[in-house]
This record gives structure tokens, sequence and C-alpha cells, in this order.
């Protein structure tokens, strides 16, 4: 598996697993497939409200803690300064873990500035080992990176070949946060997926056109989260290290049209401002 290294020196492996939307049942069914498979990367939500089952499975799985990197994030709820500890806690205690190797801010909504205080407390208290933002536009970002002690690590936003988010990622060069992209195949869109260049390259190297997305992603060193319940397809998702687009071939992927398939809101859905117990989860 390959690592990306973050601007606090630690790694974070390339490919994870993700369980947006999977309720705790598929968690216990399907992440141990995921585990089997070879992926050492779990990318859960306090909102997702599978938190209980992602520590279940992570414990039953016999794989020592320190071979896996966790990640969990916080919704805006728990950003206030004195919540956003007690909630950085709660998390822990519904993973049953000590520790989790990355917590994001999951959107950029509510007292985020004073919550980045108390996520650097948590990193110095060895509660977390790398923190960064989900969703920040760039002038969030920024507020952020305007009061940090420690900068974030990571970066989690929409990335495919239809949204590359070079502009971004041009705003925040020298900065050293790692880029990891949702909808990372397009949310399963089938024009992304039948794309001529896809099916060309995938011809010439023997791989799947969802493949030649994946190796795309790793080339311009995005971390993944490739959802399935397909334990096959979980296997094919990994299997994009034995070869290696050439320069033109990246080109031409990255003169796809732009076009993102989510725009993130400047002010907060309502989803966003419900109140939830996170502590509901079975």
């Amino acid at each position: 598996m390959q690592q990306f290294t973050m601007n606090n020196g630690l790694t974070i492996p390339s490919i994870g697993y993700g369980v947006f939307q999977m309720s705790g049942n598929e968690v216990r069914e399907h992440l141990p497939e995921a585990i089997q498979a070879g992926y050492r990367h779990i990318d859960t939500a306090n909102a997702y409200f599978n938190e209980v089952a992602v520590g279940e499975a992570v414990k039953a799985s016999g794989i020592n803690r320190e071979e896996l990197f966790i990640t969990t994030k916080l919704f805006p709820q728990s950003y206030p300064y004195e919540q956003c500890g007690i909630d950085v806690d709660a998390s822990l205690e519904r993973l049953g873990m000590d520790y989790v190797d990355l917590m994001l801010f999951h959107q950029p909504y509510g007292d985020y500035v004073s919550g980045w205080k108390s996520m650097e407390e948590a990193v110095k208290a060895g509660k977390v080992k790398s923190i960064g933002l989900s969703n920040f536009p760039m002038h969030k970002i920024q507020e952020i990176l305007d009061i940090a002690d420690i900068k974030p690590a990571v970066l989690q936003v929409e990335i495919n070949p239809y949204w590359n988010q070079h502009e971004l990622k041009s705003q925040l060069e020298g900065t050293g946060i790692v880029f990891e992209g949702w909808y990372p195949l397009g949310h399963g869109d089938r024009k992304l997926l039948e794309e001529p260049t896809f099916t060309e390259l995938a011809d010439k190297y023997g791989k799947t056109n969802m493949q030649i997305i994946l190796r795309w992603h790793l080339q311009e060193d995005n971390v993944t989260f490739p959802k399935t319940l397909n334990a096959q397809h979980m296997r094919d998702n990994l299997d994009i290290f034995d070869f290696e687009l050439d320069t033109d071939e990246m080109n031409a992927i990255d003169n796809l049209p732009q076009n993102p398939y989510y725009q993130v809101p400047e002010e907060p859905p309502v989803f966003v401002l419900t109140h939830n117990d996170y502590s509901q989860q079975v």
C-alpha cells in the first residue's frame, strides 16, 4: 500500500475503506471483508452513526491497532471549544480506542475557529495523531490557518476526474496538506465511468475503467475511499499498484470538462443544524 506523508511527518495510506451511509450491521458484515482484502485505512464519522460498529469490527479483526489508520469526524454541533473536547472523548469511547489517527471537522459551519484549539489539545494529549478539515472552502481554511498552532494535515473534499480540485490545490500549495477525495468515481456516474479515455486506457493496461480512475487519483496524490459492499470490487480497487499512467495520459484525464457533483453551500443546510445524539448507536 502506497503511503503519503502529511505535514506533521506522519504517513497516511493512499486508499481506505469508507463507511458512509452504512448501517451498523452493514459495517459488521463488510468491514471485516475489507480488512481481509488488505485495507488498513478506515474512514468513519460521528454523523455516520456507525462508530460503535467500526470499533467492534476493528477489535474482532485481530489486526494490531498500530497497523490500522482510523479516521473519524466531528459534526458542527461539536465545534465549540468546550463541547469539542467532550465529543473527541465520546468518539473514542464509541470506537473503543485510546486514539484515532485522524480527526476532521466534517462540515464548514459553526464555531470551527474556537474548536480548532480543542483539536490541537487532543493532539497534544495523544488522543488524536493528526487533525484536518472536510468540505471547507479556501476562505474558511484560511481562517483556521490564521490561528493554527497545528496546521490541518488533511483536507477531504469532492475529487474525481470531473472535479480535479487543481485550483484549490494550487491555493494550498506549500501547506503540505494531503487531499482526500470523496466521490472518487463520481458516485457511480456511468457517464464518467464510461468516458472513452478510460476505456482506451483500460484496454491498454488490462485494467477496468474504475482502476484507471483510481490510478489517476494515486498519481494525483489523492487519498481515496472507493465505496463498495462487494468483496471482489474491494480487491479490484486495491489492484492499481502494478502499472503507471504516463504524462500524456494524465494530461488527457486532467483536461476533461470540470463540474462538481455537489456544491457545498456557504450557509449550513437544515440537516447540519439538526441536533443528534451520537451515543444512540447499535
